[in-house]
């Protein structure tokens, strides 16, 4: 029998809570007031006997005692949801979830999609973009059926599973008729001199370009602004100076369409596997197959 002290709405309040890192943040989603919102999270440390969350710094990190409860938290409340609309024959039972990076957004995931809705299942489709470590937060949560993307780093893939579909590197990025362009020896340290858009902290690629640029001597680069942001990135290097550092995928067609151009930059070594990331233990739906089978299709011309 599970503790029947542990009620719904303590494991609600951790999950958002951890997801969200504040208290403050989780209690104004839930709805609930703050001193609410901490004090069912004591209650809950209380009944399962350790602290879930450090509490040391100005974010909350889950605890090692806290991820292992977190894992099982996750699984529970998504199979109970699934069940729940399924039982139901709800909206959201006809519905496929997929996470997605803005790089698989553009480039593989809509020929994909019209592909599935081609079949005419009658099942629509829901894409939900954002960084790599937010989508697997909601694939853990229940809150989309896969994820399409970089693979994270061995310590984030306990309970997932990753199916390689192809590989991508990262490439700067310019407007036509750059200076950079006309440049006989360029040279990588050239774009200190350039205002760059650049990948949040925390991104998958935003640690492979660092690692790269301090390799080639690049220490600082010039007026940082940090964007997920493909609209935005493509407009504004339109119509400035400035180099976006972005992966291929995102910028492939306005490359061939020459609207961007390419800087003559080897980023070889910031090529990283994209793929299909799953739960372990969670079965999925036929609509979601069908839906990953066409990913699998699409992305067999990048091959």
């Amino acid at each position: 029998m599970i503790d029947p002290r542990i009620k719904l709405r303590h494991l609600t309040c951790f999950l958002e809570v951890a997801r969200l890192k504040s208290v403050v943040n989780a209690a104004e989603v839930l709805n609930i007031s703050q001193p609410a919102a901490s004090r069912t999270i004591q209650e809950l440390e209380q009944v399962l006997g350790g602290s879930l969350f450090d509490r040391s710094k100005r974010n909350l990190f889950l605890t090692p005692f806290g991820e292992v409860f977190y894992r099982y938290a996750a699984t529970s409340m998504a199979a109970l949801r699934q069940g729940i609309d399924l039982a139901r024959g709800t909206h959201e039972a006809a519905i496929v979830r997929v996470g997605a990076l803005p790089t698989v957004s553009a480039r593989i995931l809509p020929s994909a999609v019209q592909a599935f809705t081609a079949t005419g299942s009658g099942v629509h489709t829901r894409v939900v973009t954002g960084p790599n470590d937010y989508l697997l937060t909601l694939l853990r949560t229940g809150d989309v059926d896969f994820v399409i993307g970089r693979m994270a780093e061995p310590d984030v893939m306990l309970g997932l599973s990753f199916e390689h579909l192809y590989s991508e590197r990262v490439v700067f990025v310019v407007r036509p008729g750059h200076a950079l362009l006309s440049e006989r020896s360029f040279d990588l340290s050239m774009v200190e001199n350039y205002q760059t858009l650049v990948p949040p902290p925390g991104s998958v690629i935003r640690r492979l370009v660092e690692r790269m640029l301090v390799a080639n001597g690049v220490t600082e680069l010039r007026d940082e602004v940090e964007t997920v942001s493909n609209a935005f990135g493509r407009a504004y290097v339109r119509q400035t100076d400035a180099i976006w550092i972005i992966s291929e995928g995102v910028v492939a067609e306005d490359i061939a369409d020459k609207h961007l151009m390419l800087l003559p930059v080897d980023s070889s070594e910031t090529t990283g596997p994209v793929g299909l990331t799953t739960r372990t233990d969670m079965v999925s739906t036929l609509a979601a197959e069908s839906l990953k089978q066409a990913v699998r299709d699409a992305a067999a011309s990048l091959r």
